[in-house]
């Protein structure tokens, strides 16, 4: 028998690597921008063309390479931040696998610039699918720049997998604010197809959070200060009022390095136990700093997910910590059993002394409450004189019991004659001559908005209701400009826009079926659904935009509705193209005949 194990070819075994490290071009950014903070660069650039599929440019001010660094910084396993596997548990820095730019110039056209402040000249080095192309020595500043070209060019197939540019750009900017975010000490520039997306300058955390998110945010943010033996946490919470309906504004950092945590993420709401809205998220920008050899940051490949020594006392301390700063900032109701001034004795009766005659109190020796003379002359008013126990009987009439009697018949043959009930808030029950029909209220009126919103924005002209004052609404600059490119697709729907500015948009008109007090969480869910998934055809963007106002100003479980509602409800559901099913593909109704009622039984 032949052997048929063998060693894969360098390039081969890059491009299997690339699949783990670079699964779309924000993989890209992250690495490259990590590369520049470790370089310890002050101000750093990201420039992107078409989401980063045909360009991908970090440039930074940091230390840069030799001409042999420059060179080796491609092999895979190259790194300078370990030399032994004990140093994986006592890491300071973000890249340290040496994977990153052998995968990435083994998918991709890599040009790099970089010098040293001690040489006069910097290295200049292009590669093609791990293949080196030229390398010859520049006049350049002090730093360096990776261009990264013409991403997974080799690899069609994972290229016909990448989202659209929307998508795609929604996912470099989240890595763009993590690191951000993670930094605010750092100079960061964006610039999209010659666009510039954001420029944010050195500064504190909380300017650099309200430079991300907007100037609203500000007002938004409660700090939070916290040290401890095993932790030190700071950062900011979000007010419970200005909770949202998606998880976008959450934050968790350790060691400047951006993680997700669920078991975090649920001290922090739990924190917040009876202060939100049911259905919302609290936003927060917690920084969490521990011993670095108390945490592993290398269980997972994107490093965004890291295991603790201690989390139950992590989970402790963070979830009193957030709870505090709630109180403190008077956010959250708080017991103090310090002195409180507002409870002191005013001043002007601070000398009074308390009257210490004692009431008087009048007793009938006579008094009897089984003789109906005392009930007469009993000392209480009148009005509130109670009847003796006979007269509960006495006073009903035979009339009044047959009246009686004929209200209820009525009402059975109210009953008997309506056509649907409401069970428990949430279902439809409508009789038909086979049996019945159970319809989920909340499902079948998504399908029902759904194919009306679909027909009103692409088959006939959408009716628009002008608003009295137009309402202005702030948002981020990522979410501004993601309003702006479906810009046309909202006014198909209805929407009419006044002005667009960085962090806000006026609005003076919306469509019929939405009212005023639903503007903001029409958009955010609107956006929040985008930013899953926007498909390249025209009529998916439709598509996505009707799904996501059926499912917002669809009627909620809970939803009390009078018995001319749900018969509505039914008729218009049997009215639709499909109304077996909602927007999304769960079952509106479901069927049950005699003969299974009776199997219910029987069995």
């Amino acid at each position: 028998m032949s052997d048929i194990i063998q060693l894969l070819p360098d390039h081969v075994a890059n491009q299997i690597a690339a699949g783990e490290v670079v699964q779309r071009p924000a993989s890209v950014v992250k690495e490259l921008l990590e590369n520049a903070i470790d370089a310890g660069a002050t101000n750093i650039k990201l420039l992107l063309k078409d989401a980063g599929k045909t360009l991908i440019q970090v440039i930074d001010d940091g230390k840069g390479m030799s001409v042999t660094d420059a060179r080796m910084c491609f092999e895979r396993h190259a790194t300078s931040k370990i030399q032994k596997a004990e140093d994986l548990f006592n890491l300071n820095t973000k890249g340290f696998r040496g994977e990153a730019l052998a995968s990435i110039a083994a998918i991709a056209h890599v040009e790099l610039k970089t010098k040293i402040d001690t040489e006069e000249l910097g290295t200049s080095i292009k590669i093609e699918g791990s293949k080196i192309i030229t390398q010859d020595f520049i006049n350049t500043a002090k730093g360096t720049s990776l261009a990264v070209k013409n991403l997974f060019y080799n690899i069609p197939a994972r290229r016909n997998f990448l989202k659209s540019d929307t998508v795609e750009t929604r996912h470099i900017i989240d890595e763009f604010q993590r690191v951000a975010l993670a930094h605010s000490n750092i100079t960061f520039l964006l610039h999209h197809n010659n666009n510039e997306v954001y420029h944010l300058k050195s500064s504190n955390l909380r300017k650099r959070i309200v430079a991300i998110f907007g100037t609203k945010m500000n007002e938004k943010l409660v700090p939070i200060n916290e040290q401890t033996d095993i932790i030190v946490i700071e950062g900011f919470v979000a007010k419970p009022e200005f909770a949202k309906r998606k998880r976008g504004e959450q934050f968790f950092f350790v060691n400047n390095r951006f993680i997700k945590s669920s078991y975090l993420n649920h001290a922090v709401v739990n924190a917040f136990d009876g202060l939100l809205e049911q259905g919302t998220h609290p936003s927060y920008f917690l920084y969490l700093t521990v011993p670095a050899n108390t945490i592993d940051i290398n269980i997972h490949p994107t490093k965004t997910e890291i295991k603790f020594d201690n989390e139950k006392a992590l989970y402790a301390i963070l979830r009193a910590t957030v709870k505090h700063s709630l109180g403190q900032y008077n956010v959250a109701p708080v017991l103090d059993f310090n002195r409180d001034a507002n409870l002191d004795t005013p001043y002007h009766i601070q000398k009074n002394v308390a009257k210490t005659t004692v009431p008087t109190i009048s007793v009938d020796p006579n008094f009897n409450p089984f003789k109906e003379d005392n009930q007469k002359t009993h000392h209480y008013k009148k009005e509130h004189q109670t009847q003796s126990w006979e007269s509960l009987y006495t006073d009903i009439s035979i009339a009044d019991i047959e009246n009686k009697q004929e209200d209820l018949f009525n009402n059975q043959q109210e009953i008997s004659t309506q056509k649907t009930f409401q069970i428990q808030r949430k279902y439809i029950m409508s009789l038909i001559k086979s049996g019945v029909v159970l319809i989920n209220q909340s499902l079948a009126h998504q399908r029902i908005l759904y194919e009306e919103f679909l027909e009103s924005i692409t088959v006939k002209e959408a009716n628009s209701q002008q608003l009295l004052f137009p309402v202005k609404i702030s948002f981020s600059s990522q979410e501004i400009e993601m309003i702006y490119t479906i810009k046309t697709e909202l006014e198909n729907a209805g929407f009419s826009f006044d002005e667009f500015t960085k962090d806000s948009v006026t609005i003076k008109g919306i469509p019929v079926s939405v009212t005023e007090s639903k503007i903001t969480i029409i958009l955010e869910e609107l956006l929040n659904d985008i930013d899953l998934e926007v498909p390249d055809a025209s009529f998916s963007h439709f598509d996505v935009m009707a799904k996501s106002f059926a499912k917002t100003l669809s009627i909620k479980t809970g939803t009390q509705l009078s018995e001319k509602e749900q018969e509505s409800l039914v008729n218009d559901l049997f009215s639709c193209k499909e109304p077996a099913v909602s927007p999304f593909g769960k079952q509106t109704f479901k069927t049950l005949t005699l003969q299974e009622i009776d199997n219910l039984f029987n069995s």
